[in-house]
């Protein structure tokens, strides 16, 4: 399993992207994807998220821009050494794609600023 990971300003983001063979199906040209998110806080002050955005870019050129907080649920703040890891899936039509987005987050003195999620690469049939 490939990991894709990067650090902005003492918040680190790993993820993990796996191809879900059993909800996908070939003939109707759907491919679902999981994918495991880190965001670990290796500051000193605590963070909390508060927003996230996805861009899930298929092969054919195709774009979905997912926007909120839905799957931030209670905006969780991440102690200094910790972090908070969640699950999340999408489902692409085509065999590649690739996805990038950032979160937003605060700090606890009202500081927000963006955290970009590293770019990774979803190809159906890669497990």
């Amino acid at each position: 399993m490939i990991t894709y990971a990067t650090t902005t300003r003492d918040i680190a983001v790993t993820v993990r992207p796996i191809y879900l063979d059993e909800p996908s199906n070939f003939l109707k040209r759907r491919f679902t994807f999981g994918y495991a998110v880190s965001i670990e806080n290796a500051g000193e002050k605590n963070v909390q998220l508060l927003r996230r955005r996805w861009i899930i870019q298929e092969h054919d050129g195709t774009r979905q821009d997912l926007e909120g907080d839905a799957e931030l649920q209670g905006h969780p703040v991440i102690k200094p050494g910790e972090a908070h890891v969640h699950d999340g899936s999408c489902t692409i039509a085509s065999f590649d794609g690739t996805v990038e987005g950032n979160y937003l987050v605060q700090r606890a003195d009202g500081e927000q600023f963006r955290v970009p999620v590293p770019s990774f690469h979803l190809h159906a049939a890669a497990n």
